[in-house]
């Protein structure tokens, strides 16, 4: 399991069975994904999805009732779905299972580019920037004793402080309690979301500050076309100018999908990556990565990356885009008579903050 953030070990303590809750969310979630997305995630096999689904929703029920100190065969559902502590306890618990994942599931979309922390609620953190240059060497006469100008290194710093933002959504717990909705699915479209939303936002960020670098043919490091000499020409300036890193390209499918060879007299049969992941996986000694694309649901069928764009980042060195969550996801929730159709509004909110701020030289490429 991965690592918990501090708010979700602190909720768990002392409840193995709530415990296991976060492991089962994780181990739902990464089947989730490995069946419904192009990369696949280490999940326990043996059991299908929608019988994890339905174990963990029984599982969810079970410990909102015990969170919220109600006992479920008391009274018949209708009359518990509006019983204040229900609904605490189903959002609460709901809160901490994105909490548990959404890091590392975020970490995944955008790691080789971006540093990410998890922080508490109301807090900030500060990034150092090392400075990249080297000190100056001077020549000096044999016997001499002339001392060169003082040089020393500064480290400069940025602060993040989250910024809050909101989703609110309709759930009936009447339906939720009586088995006829899903809450499992629920939270995997409320995680979703989130990191999409996040994904989307820290990527216009890093695309716009690539995008403006410079073009000039001898010290740019923006190039226009793709050829493969001009990316490894790239590729030795980012390199060198990061400590003698290693560089990787970063792209999408598409995007990856216009990497070949200068020399056009290559082969590739049913095997090879090109056929298999639609992009080859190494070339002039550099690896390629697929960054994957997102949907941009505020306006339909259009993607969140660009597929115009090949980026060259050095991941061992300072990241180029810095990100902090800010603390435990928040919910508040109306009753289930409010709207007059059985439905609670519930909405999350949840705090998070994208910058560029590093040491690191990155490239980029425009197809």
């Amino acid at each position: 399991m991965a690592k918990l953030p501090s708010n979700v070990l602190q909720f768990a303590a002392g409840d193995n069975d709530l415990a296991n809750l976060f492991v089962e969310m994780q181990d739902y979630w990464n089947h989730y994904r490995s069946e419904n997305g192009t990369h696949k995630f280490a999940y326990e096999g043996g059991v299908s999805l929608s019988e994890k689904e339905k174990q963990l929703n029984e599982h969810l029920i079970r410990e909102i009732g015990k969170r919220s100190g109600v006992d479920f065969t008391s009274a018949p559902i209708e009359q518990l779905m509006n019983h204040p502590m229900v609904a605490w306890a189903a959002n609460l618990i709901v809160s901490q299972l994105i909490d548990a994942v959404l890091p590392d599931t975020v970490i995944d979309s955008i790691g080789a580019y971006s540093e990410v922390r998890v922080l508490g609620y109301g807090e900030s953190s500060i990034f150092d920037i090392n400075s990249r240059d080297l000190f100056p060497v001077s020549r000096a006469g044999r016997l001499g004793m002339r001392e060169a100008e003082m040089h020393k290194g500064y480290q400069g710093q940025i602060s993040l402080n989250p910024e809050f933002r909101q989703l609110t959504v309709g759930v009936s717990l009447f339906r939720v309690l009586s088995g006829q909705e899903s809450l499992a699915s629920f939270t995997i479209k409320a995680l979703r979301s989130l990191e999409t939303e996040m994904t989307k936002d820290v990527n216009s960020i890093f695309y716009t500050a690539l995008s403006a670098l410079s073009t000039t043919a001898s010290t740019g490091l923006r190039v226009t076309g793709y050829t493969q000499q001009s990316m490894a020409t790239l590729a030795q300036k980012v390199s060198a100018y990061n400590g003698g890193a290693a560089p990787v390209l970063l792209g999408t499918k598409i995007a990856l999908g216009q990497v070949f060879p200068d020399e056009a007299n290559y082969r590739y049969d049913i095997e090879s990556n090109l056929v298999k992941l639609g992009y080859i996986r190494e070339i002039s000694g550099i690896s390629t990565f697929e960054m994957p694309q997102v949907a941009d649901w505020t306006n339909p069928f259009a993607l969140g990356l660009a597929d115009d764009r090949l980026y060259l980042v050095c991941p061992s060195s300072d990241k180029i885009v810095k990100v902090v969550l800010g603390g435990p996801m928040i919910t508040n929730t109306t009753g289930a008579f409010d709207a007059a159709t059985l439905t609670q509004n519930t909405t999350m909110w949840k705090a998070w903050k994208a910058a560029v701020a590093t040491s690191s030289v990155a490239g980029c490429i425009t197809l």
